[in-house]
């Protein structure tokens, strides 16, 4: 008897030490998987959770979101205020986003950032473009000051392509940023992608696009 509460009493720190350090590693795997600045889910991890959305659930729409003049807001009120506007969109992004059923959304780097829906029905996808745009360009505060910011978007409906790998995450990324290039060309606001790609891609994504290029064999370089 006295050996068994011996051991235990031995198990015990170890068992526990084990336990706070399981804590631990948890704590740092979910901050390496948010954006620091934003809070939201980094580009990895985004792609893990949307894939799994589409997964399981039949209207899907996956959006993306581009910020008109954020340079000229860095350039005209610095980068504290850029950085005011980067979460100021994430908080926009949220409130839009918080009366459907699950969404997930990240920030794909510099003030790009994506979203994965569950939608109702197919319809509800043009009102929650509107919504998401109405939120992020409304007028945040920053240094007692009324900022604002443009935005692209372009959302692609997983039920509005054809079965198979075309409902993939990554081919409805493309179709989103097709649609996002798209609003951009008209000045800013939200489109819908449309079933067919308008233009070639390059590593998934539209040929043109900064950090983009084809080889002379129209191979990524």
């Amino acid at each position: 008897m006295n050996g068994l509460m011996n051991m235990a009493s031995a198990v015990g720190p170890l068992a526990a030490g084990w336990g706070v350090h399981s804590v631990w590693m948890r704590r740092r795997l979910s901050v390496a998987r948010h954006d620091p600045l934003s809070g939201l889910w980094t580009r990895d991890a985004f792609e893990h959770r949307a894939a799994r959305l589409l997964a399981r659930h039949p209207h899907v729409v996956v959006v993306l979101v581009d910020l008109d003049g954020f340079k000229a807001l860095n350039d005209s009120h610095g980068h504290a205020a850029g950085d005011a506007a980067i979460r100021a969109t994430a908080r926009s992004l949220a409130a839009a986003l918080a009366p459907y059923r699950a969404a997930v959304v990240g920030r794909l780097g510099g003030d790009e950032f994506a979203a994965a829906v569950v939608l109702p029905y197919p319809i509800a996808s043009s009102w929650l473009l509107r919504g998401v745009h109405d939120e992020i360009t409304a007028p945040f505060r920053h240094d007692g000051r009324r900022l604002t910011v443009g935005a692209s978007i372009g959302g692609a409906l997983s039920s509005a392509v054809p079965a198979g790998a075309g409902r993939e995450l990554p081919a409805l990324l493309r179709l989103a940023d097709e649609a996002m290039y798209m609003a951009k060309r008209g000045g800013g606001g939200c489109q819908t992608a449309a079933f067919t790609s308008r233009h070639t891609t390059t590593a998934g994504r539209r040929t043109g696009r900064p950090g983009t290029h084809t080889t002379p064999r129209g191979e990524a370089s």
